[in-house]
C-alpha cells in the first residue's frame, strides 16, 4: 500500500464530530460506550491478536469511530513474496508494519485493522480491532485509506500482487476474515473494495485484483446472501476528501457533460461544484461533501458502443490501462484493444461480454460490484 495521512481522515472528523464522541483506546484498554452489543461474542481465536504477537503500545490514544462502518478495503503490503508460510514470518511481518508505521510514518500504531500473510496467518493490527470486531458496532478509527478510515475496514495482505497473485493460503484466510467482518458488521460481499478505488496508489495491485470478483462470491456463498438482496450496483462512494483513478474518472465524465473540470485525480472545488451541479439540474439531492452517489454515476454516464469517441471512451481507456490492461491507450478512439479488455472485464464480472460499455459495465470499470457478478454460471 502507499503510506498517507492524516490518521483521523476529515471524514470522521466532520461528519461525525469525532473528538467529543469518540472513544479513546490507551494501552490494551477499550473504553466501551453504553451501547448494547451483541448478546454473543463470535469465535475469534484463530486471529492473533497484539499482544500475542507482542505489539508494541500505541504512541497516543486511539480512538472509536462514531459512524457506521460500511465497507471493507483490500491492501497489498508492496513487500516481499516470500516462500515462508510459517507463524513466525506472520508474527516478524506484524512487528516490521508495526514499525514502519509508527516510526516512519509517524502514525499512533498500524495503520490497517488486520493483517493476512502468505501463509494464511491473520493478525490484529490496530490495536482494539479484535475487540471492536468481537462486538460488531463500532470500528476503530484507522490509517490505511485516508477519508475512509472512520468507515472502512482496512486489511493488510503480505506481499506484491502486481504481476503475481496471493497465494491460496493467504486467500482462504482472507475469504474467512472477510466472512466474518461482514457478519459482524452487518456488511456484504459486495461492500468489498480496493484501496485505489479510493486513493490514487498501485495497491492492491492489479493481478490481486482480478481476483475480486472471485473472492467476493465466495464471501457471498459464505455468507449465505440471497441473490434477490444484492443490489443491481454497488457504485464505490467517492466523496471530496478521496482522490485517485476512480476521480479522474468521475473527472473525465464532467468534462464531457459540459463542466469546467480539469482531469487531476483531485478532488478539487471545481470538481465538487461540478457534481452538486450536476445533482441538481438531474433531480438527485445534492451531497454536501459532492459524493458520486447511484443516482449520480448512472446520470453521468453515458453509454458508449464501437462507434463512440472522446472524453467518456478516454475514461474507459484511462482506468482499463490502470487496472492492468497494458495494451490500451488513451486515444478517445474506440479500438480493438479496447473492446478486448472490456470483454475481459465482463467476463470477470459475470457480465454479457458484448464489448459496449453500458451503465453495469461503467459501474464494474470504476471498481463496483454488478449482482450479474453473483449469478450462477
Amino acid at each position: 500500500m502507499i503510506f498517507e495521512h492524516p490518521e483521523l481522515d476529515r471524514r470522521t472528523l466532520l461528519r461525525a464530530g469525532l473528538g467529543a464522541a469518540a472513544i479513546a483506546v490507551v494501552g490494551t484498554e477499550l473504553a466501551r460506550p453504553g451501547a448494547a452489543y451483541a448478546a454473543s461474542t463470535p469465535d475469534l481465536d484463530w486471529i492473533i491478536s497484539c499482544d500475542e504477537w507482542g505489539a508494541r503500545p500505541p504512541a497516543a490514544p486511539l480512538a472509536t469511530s462514531t459512524i457506521p462502518t460500511n465497507k471493507i478495503i483490500l491492501h497489498h503490503m508492496a513487500y516481499p513474496n516470500t516462500p515462508d508460510l510459517s507463524e513466525t514470518q506472520a508474527i516478524n511481518l506484524a512487528r516490521s508494519c508495526q514499525n514502519l508505521h509508527m516510526d516512519g510514518n509517524r502514525w499512533s500504531d498500524t495503520g490497517q485493522h488486520f493483517t493476512v500473510s502468505r501463509g494464511g496467518y491473520v493478525l490484529e493490527g490496530r490495536r482494539g480491532s479484535l475487540a471492536t470486531l468481537a462486538e460488531g458496532q463500532v470500528q476503530m478509527v484507522s490509517a490505511h485509506c485516508p477519508g475512509e478510515n472512520g468507515r472502512a475496514i482496512g486489511i493488510e495482505n503480505e506481499g506484491t500482487y502486481v504481476t503475481e497473485t496471493p497465494p491460496q493460503t493467504l486467500l482462504d484466510s482472507l475469504v474467512t476474515l472477510c466472512t466474518t467482518i461482514c457478519r459482524q458488521y452487518g456488511l456484504h460481499a459486495h461492500d468489498i473494495f480496493g484501496h485505489w478505488d479510493f486513493r490514487a496508489t498501485l495497491c492492491p495491485g492489479a493481478a490481486f485484483y482480478r481476483l475480486f470478483p472471485a473472492l467476493r462470491r465466495q464471501v457471498f456463498a459464505a455468507l449465505g446472501t440471497d441473490l434477490a438482496d444484492v443490489p443491481a450496483r454497488r457504485w464505490p462512494d467517492i466523496w471530496r476528501f478521496v482522490g485517485g483513478p476512480v476521480v479522474r474518472v468521475a473527472q473525465y465524465l464532467l468534462a464531457f457533460r459540459g463542466y469546467p473540470v480539469t482531469v487531476t485525480g483531485a478532488f478539487d472545488a471545481a470538481t465538487v461544484a461540478a457534481v452538486q451541479d450536476w445533482q441538481a439540474r438531474n433531480g438527485i439531492p445534492v451531497d454536501v461533501d459532492a459524493t458520486l452517489t447511484t443516482a449520480t454515476w448512472e446520470t453521468l454516464a453515458p453509454e458508449l458502443d464501437k462507434d463512440a469517441t472522446g472524453l467518456p471512451v478516454s475514461a474507459v481507456q484511462y482506468i482499463l490501462n490502470v487496472k492492468g490492461y497494458a495494451d490500451v491507450t488513451i486515444t478517445g478512439v474506440y479500438d480493438h484493444p479496447t473492446k478486448k479488455a472490456l470483454q475481459d472485464l465482463q467476463e470477470l464480472h459475470g457480465l454479457d461480454t458484448n464489448g459496449k460499455v453500458g451503465t453495469s459495465t461503467w459501474c464494474a470499470l470504476v471498481g463496483g460490484v454488478v449482482r450479474q457478478s453473483f449469478q450462477p454460471a
